[in-house]
């Protein structure tokens, strides 16, 4: 960011100098594979002056004057665009503050507050892989926000009042309970049977219509029925996100908001818009204007609000604790959202940022948890902390059992959640467990065991006797070119920070630790470092390895993954 900074205020001065001016926006900084950074300022000069952008650029580089002490060594042109080098004060620079700062290393600037939801499961039974890939692109963003400055607050909307919270509160009148299972999947048994039985007689629809008139209504003994059920839900659900290093700071019910009076205030707000009208009984939002052709229903035909109405009175709670409010949704919300939005910004409340995903799916297909079609989270990890184990038991069968499950645990987490978070969020994914355990496949495991490669490195340096450990070092000895591009790629983790906060897309992160990782075991294979025959040599590349382990550790926190020190 740094080096960025100064190419920005280099640039600036020399286009100043031949006597144009430009926007920072106008710079088109980019990464170049001619140099560290290069910029296509020219092209846009050359249409505001009608003059050739290589002869722009030409003038540019003429123009340039580098201060001392700059990070910038060298600034020419290759036809149109600006390239600018890096020098070694950059390098040396960047080895300094990685051993000062170690784990603040890519931490921002303190910055505003944030409300982060994600998740948000309905309490109706287990989360499933489709579930977990919301909490895996919520968590990782919340921890990226978190390292970008931001006071981040990370929220789970449990919807404890609906219709499915009705039927699971029905269930758990009418079937007993398996109290030999977790809770949750306690809960979705009974939640199965309940739609099935619901699906042979009406009566029983009546039931439910019932109680969901209650439970708004006030009456306090339906709503201690659902409390109950809720809890058992969702005590399940957190002890599964705790597997996946998942962890929210505040549950809201949605019901405190029917309670509090804010439903009924923001229904009325709506309707002295003048874009409510009646349909068969139900009062709806025209919405033309923001280009929804669908009304938005707010009111039943019954009175009862809906999930939506007490949505909108969560989203005006969280915008007066908050700067910015960001909602983690799957795409099947794409239309509630923007309806959502278009809502509150009728009634001049701040609209949320919408972050929407993909679905994610196992090869064995679709999911569906009314019908039971679908395999739970916890299911999922217990295959692929098993496969893991099979792994760690060949590679290393000389280690203890302790060692062998706890390491098995790491790597089968950070399977799943590197292989499901380094897809862009708004591209479909099949989650192939075989595959995300594949250590030579450049994933989880693969970038784990780069980071246990160094604490090994580091580990045996210590413990030769032969050899004082010290990072007393003079970093200007890294002179080859695999040193010099981890050093360059170690000096990125800032920006990828920036990026993955500025365009709330996580995968940028979970790319560049494989990349990282890359580029460390590029090092390690061409260049010796305990056997490196000059003492001072050897520092500067142990001091080198200690970055790269920091900055793996780093990167892998971010992403919500273990760093093990042996595998």
């Amino acid at each position: 960011m740094e080096l960025k900074a100064q190419a920005v205020s280099i640039l600036k001065d020399a286009i100043q100098k031949i006597g144009f001016g430009v926007k920072d926006s106008e710079l088109y900084f980019e990464t170049s594979s001619h140099a560290d950074l290069a910029s296509r300022a020219a092209f846009r000069l050359a249409s505001l002056h009608r003059q050739n952008p290589t002869y722009i650029a030409s003038r540019i580089v003429s123009a340039v004057k580098i201060p001392d002490g700059s990070y910038i060594e060298e600034v020419d042109s290759s036809g149109p665009y600006i390239n600018f080098h890096a020098g070694r004060h950059y390098l040396n620079r960047t080895i300094a503050t990685i051993l000062e700062e170690k784990k603040k290393f890519g931490c921002g600037a303190q910055k505003n507050t944030i409300i982060l939801e994600h998740t948000s499961a309905n309490p109706n039974g287990s989360l499933h892989v489709g579930h977990i890939r919301n909490s895996i692109i919520g968590d990782t963003l919340a921890r990226i926000l978190k390292r970008a400055g931001y006071n981040v607050e990370v929220q789970y909307y449990v919807n404890d009042m609906g219709r499915q919270i009705a039927v699971v509160s029905w269930a758990c009148e009418h079937f007993e309970l398996d109290r030999s299972k977790k809770p949750d999947a306690a809960i979705a048994d009974i939640y199965i049977k309940a739609n099935t039985e619901l699906n042979k007689n009406s009566e029983y629809v009546t039931e439910i219509d019932v109680l969901m008139k209650n439970v708004e209504a006030g009456d306090i003994k339906t709503i201690e029925r659902f409390d109950k059920a809720v809890a058992l839900a969702i005590a399940g659900i957190k002890a599964t996100l705790l597997r996946l290093n998942v962890a929210h700071d505040k549950f809201v019910n949605e019901s405190r908001f029917l309670k509090s009076g804010a439903v009924k205030d923001i229904i009325e707000r709506i309707k002295a818009t003048g874009r409510t009208k009646i349909d068969n009984g139900a009062v709806v939002v025209n919405l033309s204007d923001y280009g929804f052709e669908k009304t938005l229903v707010i009111q039943r035909s019954n009175g009862t609000s809906l999930y939506t109405t007490r949505d909108l009175a969560y989203h005006e709670w969280k915008i007066e604790q908050a700067d910015r409010v960001i909602d983690v949704l799957g795409a099947d919300h794409k239309l509630i959202s923007g309806q959502l939005r278009a809502t509150l910004n009728a009634i001049g409340i701040k609209e949320p940022e919408i972050v929407i995903f993909e679905f994610v799916s196992l090869p064995e297909g679709s999911m569906s948890t009314r019908s039971g079609q679908f395999i739970s989270a916890d299911d999922l990890f217990d295959r692929v902390i098993e496969a893991a184990l099979k792994q760690v038991n060949t590679r290393r069968p000389e280690t203890s059992d302790d060692f062998k499950k706890e390491v098995s645990e790491m790597v089968g987490i950070g399977a799943v959640r590197y292989d499901i978070v380094k897809v862009s969020p708004e591209k479909s994914t099949v989650f192939n467990w075989k595959a995300a355990l594949d250590f030579e496949k450049q994933g989880a495991p693969y970038i784990q065991y780069s980071y246990a490669r160094a604490c090994s490195i580091l580990k045996k340096a210590k413990e030769d006797a032969t050899w004082e450990f010290s990072f007393e070092t003079n970093p200007s000895l890294l002179v080859e070119d695999s040193e010099i591009n981890l050093i360059k790629k170690m000096a990125m983790f800032d920006h990828i920070i920036y990026l993955g906060a500025l365009e709330l897309k996580p995968h940028v992160l979970a790319i560049y630790a494989r990349e990282l990782a890359d580029a460390f075991n590029q090092f390690y294979h061409f260049i010796p470092v305990i056997s490196a025959e000059d003492e001072k040599v050897k520092a500067a590349r142990l001091a080198l390895v200690d970055c790269a382990r920091i900055v793996l550790a780093n990167s892998l926190d971010t992403l919500g993954i273990a760093a093990p020190e042996s595998m």
